[in-house]
């Protein structure tokens, strides 16, 4: 089963190869991988030409969200699955997902790895697993991740970890990839998924097995340093809704999976909540 794995990046060529060669290293097929190289990057274009993989690019960085639905239309198989370029594919991952994916007969679904993360997280944080193999290329510990990655219990998560994920190209061109106005991409995220649900999927699931290294967003860093969209503020204008609200009562985002998602269960708490994200949109919409 073969995905297309869209990877947008920066300036950050030595994150990018390792990146790239783990997933030419450690997946089960040979999967098509297509790039969009944001910005001059003369030492990221020869690399992709040497591997003989294909890529977008533009002269200026664009931004995440319009990086990767630019280099999605290169895609040709029935698979979109988006990745930063500083995240290490660890062995089988593709495995896992696939499993997933024979046990459903529709489209309606949105996968996403498990992060292993060097990052201390918030106490009984379940989002990661916390296992320290070194913050930057230059500590990481290669050996000390391949043999040990494997050993840490963790269960299916409700909701979902965001990158990397998966979604079935079908669907990726029916909700119109990620929205661009969240561009350099703060927040495409949850929007994504709250597309997706306004589409009827109840299927966002965190897959244990399915496993991968992120280095801590250096991605999100390397954006830092073109314009800054609020994706908070987009977001709640958008929606109505804060990202908490949204992550909280639809997607129950950090609970273990117990199938398909339900509308929200809407009690005092719900009303509260929604009230305070009312009188946040309306004081957005009024100072914006």
């Amino acid at each position: 089963m073969l995905f297309s794995i869209i990877i947008p990046t920066f300036n950050n060529f030595k994150y990018f190869k390792v990146t790239i060669e783990s997933i030419l290293e450690n997946s089960s097929y040979k999967h098509e991988i297509i790039t969009h190289v944001n910005g001059i990057d003369n030492e990221t274009e020869e690399y992709l030409k040497k591997k003989n993989l294909p890529f977008t690019k533009s002269e200026i960085n664009i931004g995440l969200c319009s990086g990767v639905n630019t280099a999605s239309k290169l895609s040709t198989t029935d698979f979109i699955l988006y990745s930063h370029d500083d995240m290490y594919f660890l062995p089988n991952w593709d495995k896992f997902i696939e499993n997933e994916l024979k046990k459903l007969d529709h489209n309606l679904y949105y996968f996403s790895l498990t992060q292993i993360s060097h990052l201390k997280g918030k106490k009984n944080d379940l989002q990661h697993i916390h296992f320290d193999c070194g913050s930057t290329i230059n500590s990481f510990d290669k050996s000390k991740l391949l043999n040990n990655y494997n050993k840490f219990d963790f269960r299916d998560l409700q909701g979902s970890h965001w990158a990397p994920h998966l979604i079935h190209k079908k669907m990726w061109e029916q909700i119109g990839g990620f929205s661009e106005e969240f561009n350099p991409g703060f927040a495409s995220d949850p929007d994504l998924n709250f597309k997706l649900w306004n589409e009827g999927v109840r299927i966002f699931k965190g897959v244990s097995k399915s496993r991968i290294y992120h280095f801590g967003s250096v991605t999100t860093r390397n954006n830092q340093r073109i314009k800054r969209n609020n994706g908070k503020k987009t977001f709640l204008l958008k929606w109505g809704v804060s990202i908490n609200f949204f992550t909280k009562y639809y997607l129950r985002r950090g609970s273990i999976y117990k199938g398909p998602l339900q509308n929200p269960d809407k009690k005092l708490f719900y009303y509260l909540d929604l009230v305070i994200c009312k009188i946040q949109y309306t004081l957005a919409k009024f100072f914006s």
